[in-house]
């Protein structure tokens, strides 16, 4: 069966599943940006008290809290940890470019 076979029923479900990934894109995206807008406020935070970008014993508490979170919400711990490095390699990176500024 192709896309245009698709039983009526079958494909209103997807369209409505399809919708609420969207809005969950959409929100993930507004939560993130608001995250850095508050890390953008500790960068210069930091840069002001000369305090080094990276924080490693925060990150570690961080990355173990997302992970119990994560099995809590029956979301692969691995997958979060991963996702919270990529976004503190990240902020990192903003923070010493604003130490640098």
């Amino acid at each position: 069966m192709t896309n245009s076979e698709t039983d009526p029923s079958v494909q209103a479900e997807l369209d409505r599943l399809r919708d609420s990934i969207d809005n969950i894109d959409a929100a993930v995206v507004h939560m993130l940006a608001e995250r850095f807008k508050c890390t953008q406020q500790v960068g210069r935070l930091k840069a002001e008290h000369r305090l080094p970008p990276a924080d490693p014993a925060r990150e570690a508490q961080q990355i173990a809290r997302l992970r119990s979170l994560a099995e809590n919400a029956k979301l692969d711990p691995a997958f979060a940890e991963k996702l919270l490095n990529f976004i503190i390699a990240e902020v990192i990176r903003h923070h010493e470019t604003i130490a640098r500024s």
